[in-house]
């Protein structure tokens, strides 16, 4: 529940970013869907087999190519999933998005790691913005703040 706060705090301060440019939000998609979706590509072709072991049967560079086309990135043979992405229409018209993280307290070593290069929108978990591609403020302690 208190992550899903968090998100939700992101998510407001992102929208109202995003429409203080001129932007429009016009779904949110959470990151479950993403990763249902992910599934869903990883194991197409064992749907309706009896003799599937549950396995994915797909290659890496299939992998990689699937991250590319769903502009989430790749990293050490995984994809790393947003908590949310903000689909919007940016003052021009133009379809956009913006991937969320939500960073807390609890991000340690590769954690932390992986949320910094993935390019997603990172704010704390009271929902202040701690950098990312969506140009917000950076937090002064953040450091500190994924440490702890």
């Amino acid at each position: 529940m208190t992550h899903d706060t968090g998100v939700y705090r992101a998510y407001q301060r992102a929208e109202e970013r995003l429409r203080g440019q001129g932007g429009r939000v016009r779904r949110v998609v959470l990151d479950y869907e993403l990763k249902r979706d992910y599934q869903r590509f990883l194991h197409e072709r064992n749907r309706g087999k009896k003799d599937c072991d549950g396995r994915p049967d797909r290659e890496p560079e299939e992998i990689a190519q699937w991250a590319r086309e769903h502009e989430l990135p790749y990293h050490d043979g995984h994809v790393r999933f947003p908590d949310a992405r903000l689909e919007y229409e940016d003052r021009d018209g133009r379809s956009r998005h913006e991937d969320i993280e939500v960073v807390t307290g609890h991000y340690r070593g590769a954690h932390v790691g992986s949320a910094a290069k993935s390019g997603f929108t990172c704010y704390s978990s009271t929902g202040r913005s701690v950098g990312g591609r969506g140009g917000g403020g950076r937090h002064p302690r953040i450091a500190e703040e994924l440490i702890r």
